[in-house]
């Protein structure tokens, strides 16, 4: 347990927190803490893998293959480019 402990301090440190937050994070964790003891104790006979932790709905977008139209602003600070690549010097004969 110490070395969890250990590592969520670590990672809280990166992470800003508004208290607006709070309450729903906290329920999170919760949630996770009792994944991790009925695994501990063997109750996820039955469970499908994404049962668990899938409370809020993810974004969708349609699945659309696209240069981003950002191409100009991508190539824009290369020093050397060529139809929207990077020219880099050759480094290997």
């Amino acid at each position: 347990m110490l070395p969890m402990l250990r590592r969520i301090a670590h990672l809280a440190a990166e992470i800003a927190v508004t208290e607006d937050e709070v309450p729903h994070l906290q329920g999170e964790l919760k949630r996770h803490a009792g994944l991790r003891r009925a695994i501990v104790r063997g109750r996820c006979r039955g469970r499908r893998a994404d049962d668990v932790g899938n409370a809020m709905e993810m974004k969708k977008r349609p699945d659309v293959v696209n240069d981003g139209e950002i191409a100009d602003q991508i190539v824009g600070n290369a020093p050397a480019t060529e139809d929207h690549f990077f020219m880099v010097p050759k480094v290997v004969e």
